[in-house]
């Protein structure tokens, strides 16, 4: 079984020929930084993901959290985990030096990240999920919430959460019931309850701190009386020391379909002891706020959803080249030796797929990663709102698409494995049920097609857009081989027919048609998605091909070979699949609209 969690060589390609991430370290930020120092992080993090994490990925698959006595046992080997990621600077990994960071970019960060979810996506839940809720409380708490709980949760001494969802409210946060009530001595009562909690409560931390959202007695209703409350399992000592129980209980675990090894907890707040919340920012405000961890949780589920599909991309390769079944169809001697399965075209058919949708979708998250990086710390102000506004119209793409075709890359590592996929004892079926879950993670894709549709495609009369297709139109000139043309002929084309569908939603919008138009969001968010992967692509051929023109080493030479058929593939097999959408898109259709509930 293969041990390799992304092909080294790809992520290099990615990196360094498509993206020139060596040219972050021109920057102030990361003036202290090189490729080499670049390399040397993404290579601690593969051993460290190899050595801690893979070890036990199976195991806590089988042997999942246990609730006993109020409280939650796991497998040793995920504090092992854990304390390694912390212990190497993983946590605190984008962080200022002085905060005991490294100052890293975020596209060399979304690499680790990747290879630390293709070893174990359960194990890894825990510091991503403290990372995202360190970040909130660095930009958005008080000196004093930052003092409390940011250097010991940068250390890896605290845990942390995102606390959302509600019983009764699910995707629905307007309808979250979970109060706070204001005291004399500056601090909330937090009273409530909240369900499917990754890492709510777990043994590998002191502390846990819980980001929560709730509504302040008297509050608006709707999602504008929302206010964001730092809740911690036990309260923080002046001395930066875990106290007293906080009153937050865990209810119950949640058992669910993949991602075992990270604790699903119901949580209930308030109900056997007083429990103390501390606001974040101002009142009513939390929902804005809470955004921020949100978005930076979206696309960290697309870079795990995209980590998970490669890493069953590479067992289903590995398996299909060691694996001697049938005959060429050519050969008539049942006595002639046996071949490997990837030599019978189904079987290539259904690796280059899987190629196509893994690399493609790498290609978007580090693409994401950089416009992080380029809003962050692009020496000129211009292009750091632009990076900003195209990333936040990327969002719903970069979380969803991955989250779609990743896992229907594990769907074809199962079939390519044949009947051993179905079975536990080959790895490409726990890769399918963890990737599962990414369809509703941060957000069902149903709610990111229509987050695209109904508001990020229009905003600021649609300039991400604008900048989208600009920056598009920089890639499509750069096609000049012939094989390349060819492909940005078909984008091009595919691309306009989408603007001219998109001017007619539009349209209905603005008259008022806000059900018919936003009906098939998720048709929308399929073709819009397929024609971001299908740019990645070419620039993926792009560089590919001019990369080709200059090497006479045999594997580089392969290397790039399958690069430029893989953007064959997703150029011919998969770009033409979004006519569909186009119809249904161009007639706005209604029939699901139309279909009544008792029709059922």
């Amino acid at each position: 079984m293969t041990d390799t969690l992304i092909d080294h060589r790809d992520l290099a390609f990615q990196l360094y020929e498509v993206l020139d991430t060596g040219s972050l370290a021109d920057r102030e930020r990361f003036s202290d930084h090189s490729r080499e120092t670049f390399d040397a992080v993404i290579e601690t993090a593969d051993r460290i993901a190899r050595d801690r994490f893979a070890n036990h990925n199976s195991a806590g698959d089988r042997d999942e959290p246990k609730m006993t006595d109020g409280g939650v046992t796991m497998l040793p080997e995920v504090k092992d985990a854990f304390t390694a990621f912390a212990e190497a600077g993983f946590i605190a990994g984008r962080h200022d030096q002085e905060l005991g960071g490294m100052q890293l970019p975020e596209t060399v960060m979304a690499a680790c990240n990747g290879l630390f979810t293709a070893a174990n996506p359960g194990s890894a839940a825990y510091p991503f999920l403290t990372t995202a809720a360190a970040n909130l409380i660095r930009v958005l708490g008080s000196d004093q919430q930052r003092a409390s709980c940011l250097g010991p949760m940068l250390e890896g001494r605290y845990a942390g959460t995102m606390a959302l969802t509600e019983p009764q409210a699910g995707s629905s946060l307007a309808d979250l019931r979970t109060s706070a009530t204001p005291t004399d001595d500056g601090h909330y009562l937090i009273k409530g309850a909240k369900i499917y909690i990754s890492g709510g409560d777990q043994n590998l931390t002191d502390n846990i701190v819980h980001m929560v959202l709730a509504r302040i007695k008297g509050a608006p209703a709707g999602v504008k009386g929302i206010s964001l409350f730092i809740v911690p399992k036990f309260r923080v000592q002046e001395d930066g020391r875990p106290g007293e129980w906080n009153g937050v209980s865990l209810a119950g675990l949640i058992h669910k379909l993949g991602y075992r090894g990270a604790t699903s907890t119901a949580l209930s707040f308030g109900d056997d002891a007083p429990c103390h919340g501390y606001l974040v920012g101002e009142p009513h405000q939390g929902l804005k706020y809470m955004f921020q961890m949100m978005n930076e949780a979206r696309v960290g589920v697309g870079i795990g959803a995209m980590a998970i599909g490669y890493r069953g991309y590479m067992h289903s390769l590995e398996y299909a080249r060691t694996r001697l079944q049938g005959r060429p169809l050519s050969h008539k001697d049942p006595e002639s030796p046996q071949v490997p399965i990837i030599e019978h075209a189904d079987v290539r058919r259904m690796l280059l797929a899987q190629k196509s949708y893994c690399e493609g979708a790498l290609a978007l998250c580090l693409y994401g990663a950089r416009l992080l990086d380029d809003q962050h710390t692009h020496p000129e102000p211009d292009k750091r709102r632009e990076a900003g506004v195209l990333l936040d119209l990327l969002t719903p793409v970069i979380k969803a698409w991955p989250s779609d075709y990743g896992l229907r890359a594990n769907d074809l590592a199962i079939q390519v494995y044949g009947g051993a996929g179905y079975t536990r004892e080959y790895p490409v079926e726990q890769c399918w049920r963890d990737n599962r879950l990414n369809a509703i993670h941060e957000g069902t894709n149903g709610i990111q097609a229509l987050d695209l549709l109904g508001r990020k495609i229009w905003q600021d009369q649609s300039h991400g857009l604008q900048l989208l297709m600009r920056e598009m139109q920089i890639d499509l000139e750069a096609a000049t081989s012939e094989q390349c043309s060819q492909w940005a002929l078909s984008l091009s084309e595919t691309l306009q027919q989408a603007v001219k569908v998109t001017q007619g939603l539009g349209r209905s919008l603005m008259a008022g048609d806000t059900e018919k138009s936003l009906a098939n969001a998720a048709a929308y968010l399929h073709l819009f998605g397929h024609i971001v992967v299908s740019w990645m692509w070419l620039r993926q051929a792009n560089a590919a091909s001019c990369a080709l023109a200059n090497v006479s080493d045999e594997p580089a030479r392969k290397f790039y070979l399958g690069k430029l058929q893989a953007a064959r593939y997703f150029f011919h097999h998969e770009l033409p699949t979004v006519a569909q959408d186009l119809v249904l898109l161009r007639n706005q259709d209604d029939t699901c609209l139309q279909m009544q509930p008792d029709w059922f």
